[in-house]
């Protein structure tokens, strides 16, 4: 294929990008990146990450190693659109800050926790169990970024790092510490020992837990290190519901529900069920826009019915 002139124009005309080039050539190789790194060049050096690249219908080219010359609407109108998105931060660095906050949240309150409720008490095996669930989760969540997500875009808005870190450093940090390790909490109230109801609890928080990795682990594989191609998930909990591994993280969560007996933590799972019920039903509406004639469409996204499980349980 011969080099193909596309014109370049702003997307925003109330906010135009500064030194955008008026237009732009690309070859039959020529990928989303590559128009974003040519782009930036061109405008003095400008983060190519910050470049948000459109059609003529105002949808955005999410897939930065899709082919260019292989979208329908930018070589039919022979012109890109052209956004700042804005300061970017790695996926990679909002993820182990925004789960680092409860793990130094919780870890505090064994220093701390004299001085907030001015009680010398120790904490009790409730709490301490609760502690140590809530801190290995998100312990597990960190090595998850580290070493096994794959991320198909590598940056996200800076704004972003706010709204993120205030949903787990105030709803599973701040909130649910104060509450769980005050002296006056369910969890404290609890004999000198684990009692079957905390045993129940960690026997489905480890199950949760584990089927939570497997489910990570078995998405990871459907996609090279750095790459962003996509396939369809087979296997454990995915042929019960769209996302099992939301499915397995609410389980998790119930089984520290038994554990701290706290209020705090029945609101923190119920703003993760909203947001991952969201994003579930994109995902499913995702997968069958992709995979049309091979994706096996679901009927739960994210809770399965008593009979699904009961069915996949038989068989």
């Amino acid at each position: 294929m011969a080099p193909t002139t596309l014109k370049v124009s702003n997307r925003s005309p109330k906010k135009p990008i500064k030194k955008l080039p008026s237009s732009i050539e690309i070859t039959d190789k020529t990928t989303v990146q590559d128009v974003k790194n040519q782009l930036a060049k061109q405008m003095g050096g400008m983060d190519p990450n910050r470049l948000g690249i459109f059609d003529t219908k105002n949808k955005i080219l999410k897939d930065r190693l899709s082919l260019v010359s292989q979208n329908q609407e930018v070589m039919a109108g022979k012109e890109i659109l052209v956004k700042d998105l804005g300061l970017q931060i790695s996926w990679l660095t909002v993820f182990i800050i925004e789960y680092a906050g409860p793990i130094f949240i919780h870890l505090s309150f064994l220093l701390t926790r004299r001085y907030i409720y001015h009680d010398y008490s120790p904490l009790s095996p409730s709490q301490k169990l609760s502690m140590a669930m809530i801190v290995l989760h998100f312990i597990k969540r960190e090595y998850e970024t580290l070493f096994v997500h794959k991320f198909s875009l590598t940056t996200m808005p800076f704004r972003n790092i706010f709204k993120n870190s205030a949903h787990y450093w105030i709803f599973s940090g701040i909130n649910m510490a104060y509450w769980i390790y005050s002296p006056n909490s369910y969890a404290a109230r609890t004999s000198s020992t684990v009692n079957y109801v905390d045993a129940a609890g960690l026997v489905i928080y480890v199950f949760g837990e584990l089927s939570n990795l497997h489910t990570h682990l078995t998405l990871s594989r459907l996609r090279s290190r750095n790459g962003t191609e996509r396939g369809i998930p087979k296997g454990y909990g995915f042929n019960l519901v769209t996302c099992p591994n939301y499915l397995f993280e609410l389980i998790a969560w119930t089984g520290m529900l038994l554990v701290s007996k706290s209020l705090s933590t029945v609101i923190f799972i119920i703003l993760g069920w909203a947001q991952m019920h969201q994003w579930a039903i994109k995902k499913e509406k995702a997968y069958r826009a992709e995979f049309p004639e091979t994706y096996k469409k679901k009927k739960y996204v994210l809770l399965p019915s008593p009979g699904a499980v009961i069915k996949a349980l038989v068989g």
